[in-house]
């Protein structure tokens, strides 16, 4: 297969190493781009043999400068998101809408063969939250430029490098109780970051263009299994409270005072809504890709960073019983 030119947006996450990995791996060569090439660089530089990795450092609106970057690529992914909004810049307007809207003009203006957007399951129904409102708008205006664009809708990716089940084993470790919004019912399908970087590489390389893909985990787990399994698995019990939504928002509205909040008002209306397949569109498992990755068995293999004796904790507990 002749090597393609891929550019990447958002290269820094789980997502985004996880996906160089793989392309790198398969001869394909890497554009990736970072804010900051000072931080991210050093580890982006390990992800790939030399020459197949090339990092440059670019502020993500800086037109010219992305411009230049165009003319020599063939396809481009976008994986760039927020999950809150902050200052300088950094609203979902301009993230989720404006910066994937330029991308997608630029691929049909540079004749690229496929660009690849990363949104979120869920968003047609989460009408009041602006984070789904904004990834919503952001699609429309990505098909309206560039109508061979392939986009995919994730439910919570999760692995050892997310903020998603490390950030809730960790309060989970801390905390005597822990709150369960909307009684815990709103259900997930995690799929683990392999499983989704496996569509993203089949996609790729067999040239799928299928507007919308809704990628989704072998298992639906409600909010309540997710914190109860998380429990079983680093060996703790808490208390799960549900809380009263006046409560909830009151809490999310002190936390938003944070640099890095735990919870938003505008997550917490996210909260409300599943985040399963729709039916209405395409899934991984219909383009040949189903999730292979099962939540306990992934996780058990580094929720012990967060038990009793660490690594140690297995053969802590075969001590104790003999």
């Amino acid at each position: 297969m002749k090597a393609k030119n891929i550019l990447i947006f958002g290269c820094s996450g789980q997502i985004g190493r996880s996906i160089v990995r793989k392309l790198t791996k398969d001869n394909f060569t890497v554009t990736a781009v970072t804010r900051n090439i000072h931080q991210k660089g050093i580890v982006l530089k390990t992800l790939g043999n030399a020459g197949f990795i090339n990092i440059v450092e670019s502020n993500i609106f800086d037109e010219k400068k992305i411009r230049e970057l165009f003319k020599k690529a063939d396809i481009c992914i976008n994986l760039v998101g927020i999950l809150y909004e902050q200052k300088k810049g950094n609203t979902f307007k301009n993230i989720h809408t404006v910066f994937p809207s330029l991308l997608a003009k630029l691929s049909k203006e540079y004749n690229l063969k496929h660009f690849i957007h990363l949104s979120a399951l869920g968003i047609n129904e989460a009408v009041d939250s602006d984070y789904a409102k904004s990834k919503l708008e952001g699609e429309n205006e990505i098909l309206k430029n560039f109508p061979l664009a392939t986009i995919l809708r994730p439910s919570i990716v999760y692995s050892v490098e997310d903020n998603f089940t490390t950030s809730f084993m960790s309060l989970l470790n801390k905390l005597p109780f822990f709150p369960l919004y909307y009684s815990g019912n709103s259900r997930f399908a995690p799929i683990h970051v392999t499983d989704l970087t496996d569509t993203i590489h089949h996609v790729i390389s067999n040239n799928i263009y299928s507007k919308i893909i809704e990628c989704i985990g072998p298992e639906i787990i409600t909010f309540r299994e997710i914190l109860e399994r998380l429990l079983k698995l680093i060996g703790k019990k808490r208390i799960l409270v549900p809380f009263p939504l006046p409560l909830a928002e009151l809490s999310a509205r002190f936390f938003e005072l944070l640099p890095k909040p735990l919870l938003t008002r505008d997550q917490l209306r996210l909260l409300k809504y599943d985040n399963i397949a729709s039916g209405k569109y395409k899934t991984n498992s219909d383009i040949g890709m189903p999730s292979k990755k099962y939540f306990n068995e992934e996780v058990k293999k580094y929720c012990y960073m967060w038990k009793e004796g660490g690594q140690f904790s297995t053969e802590k507990y075969n001590l104790k019983n003999n």
